[in-house]
């Protein structure tokens, strides 16, 4: 490339001077289309012509001579990223780091998750009929963080799932496989508050209450004591707002009978007493879409909150976690709600509840050999497993949801090398008002990168 053109182009990319450096160059008259940066150039002290007062803008440049300038370019405070990339090899050898391109380069960062994972189901309905059935897919995850600015970044995550079974699951499409965009979100701090607005990844309860997506803003503030508002839309229902019956609004139109949430919000606080206890309350309240209430019974029909006088899931908890030390803790949840059905089953559910919960350690990625065991005893009340994060939409998980629950949970998972992580996990729950069970099995091979 000839040197008068790539003089031009750094130019463009940043380096500066005064607009009126005289030329000291005799082979470049005024008129010439390059006279401007290369004036420019030889005030900054960036470019330095031959003994005879010439430029010889004609003689082709060789890749180390360009180098030189872009270095030189670079001390004076020039943004030259692109050259200095095009150039890295040649500024190594000349000992230039290369800082603002190492700091351009750390801008975004790609992390990703991939699973597979196998599940079995066992339903028993309210006359004591069972069906089994089973499911295994492969899931691979990129998160994608990029740097805003020194407190703000923006977190992206694209999600593929596929069905390696019989493709039946209604989380995958006809082939068998889907892709979505699941979260997009920026987070950051306003003076002491953190702050997630976008599609976030809710999670509530440990996952039991709200574990999945939510289009939201989402507030937090405090480290020892934790004040935690939020207020959305859910975007992923796979349990209580999940509907295929039909439903009409006040003009008898049919409406959409996929059932989705309408809005969400909630506020909760944590605190920390001493370094071995734990205290929380906090309360949350749920609105379905697609539901019709007049003089407090519903005009449609079917599964989601059509039965419910006001539309409305709303749920009051509070408890304490102890730690014993050594990574064990034992946990105690209280549970109220006031989802009241008018008709079916479900107006029976009980309004009161508990979880308790044993964890010892848990198996971290990066750690070979580090491993974990987890246990719960669910006594819950109608409405609490509203979009549990641990169901993918298994049938059995709205009746739970409805009627209330009682059961037990437990987890193991192990660290079989860096970054490879076996999960097996077991569910046994049964409805408080019917006699409809669940029995789930869920094992995953989790490799992180």
């Amino acid at each position: 490339m000839k040197k008068s053109l790539v003089l031009a182009m750094a130019m463009a990319l940043g380096v500066t001077a005064s607009a009126y450096a005289a030329n000291p160059f005799s082979d470049v008259p005024a008129g010439h289309w390059a006279y401007d940066s290369i004036s420019k150039l030889a005030a900054a002290g960036v470019i330095e012509g031959y003994g005879d007062d010439t430029f010889r803008g004609d003689r082709l440049m060789t890749r180390y001579e360009m180098a030189q300038i872009v270095a030189k370019a670079m001390a004076k405070g020039a943004n030259v990223d692109k050259l200095a990339a095009e150039f890295a090899d040649e500024l190594d050898a000349l000992g230039v780091r290369v800082a603002a391109l190492e700091k351009k380069s750390d801008n975004v960062k790609i992390t990703g998750h991939f699973r597979y994972s196998y599940s079995s189901y066992k339903d028993t309905d309210k006359n004591g009929v069972d069906t089994k059935s089973h499911r295994q897919y492969i899931r691979s995850r990129l998160t994608f963080t990029g740097k805003i600015n020194d407190t703000w970044d923006y977190v992206g995550l694209i999600e593929n799932q596929h069905d390696i079974g019989d493709g039946s699951s209604t989380l995958v499409d006809a082939r068998g496989e889907t892709t979505h965009f699941q979260r997009a979100y920026v987070q950051g701090r306003l003076g002491g508050v953190k702050v997630q607005a976008g599609r976030i990844n809710k999670n509530r309860l440990d996952g039991d209450l709200y574990g999945s997506r939510m289009d939201a803003v989402d507030l937090t503030y405090g480290s020892k004591v934790k004040l935690n508002a939020y207020v959305g839309k859910p975007t992923n229902m796979k349990a209580l707002f999940k509907s295929t019956a039909t439903k009409y609004d006040e003009n008898g139109v049919k409406s959409d009978p996929r059932g989705k949430g309408d809005l969400a919000w909630g506020v909760n606080a944590s605190a920390d007493l001493g370094k071995n206890f734990n205290l929380f309350v906090g309360y949350d309240e749920f609105k379905a879409s697609n539901v019709f209430v007049a003089g407090g019974e519903d005009v449609g029909g079917g599964a989601g909150l059509d039965g419910v006088a006001d539309g409305k899931d709303k749920i009051f908890d509070a408890g304490l976690i102890y730690k014993f030390g050594g990574g064990a803790s034992l946990g105690a949840t209280y549970l109220h709600s006031s989802y009241d059905e008018n008709d079916g089953a479900a107006k029976n559910a009980k309004d009161n509840g508990f979880v308790v919960s044993l964890a010892y350690k848990g198996a971290q990625a990066a750690k070979k050999g580090s491993w974990g065991l987890a246990a719960k005893y669910y006594q819950t009340p109608a409405g609490f497993f509203a979009v549990p994060g641990w169901e993918d939409g298994h049938a059995a998980t709205t009746t739970m949801a409805r009627e209330g629950a009682k059961g037990w949970w437990v987890r193991a998972n192990y660290a079989v090398a860096k970054n490879i992580v076996a999960d097996v996990e077991y569910w046994a729950l049964k409805s408080r008002v019917t006699d409809v069970k669940s029995k789930t099995l869920w094992t995953a091979l989790n490799f992180y990168f």
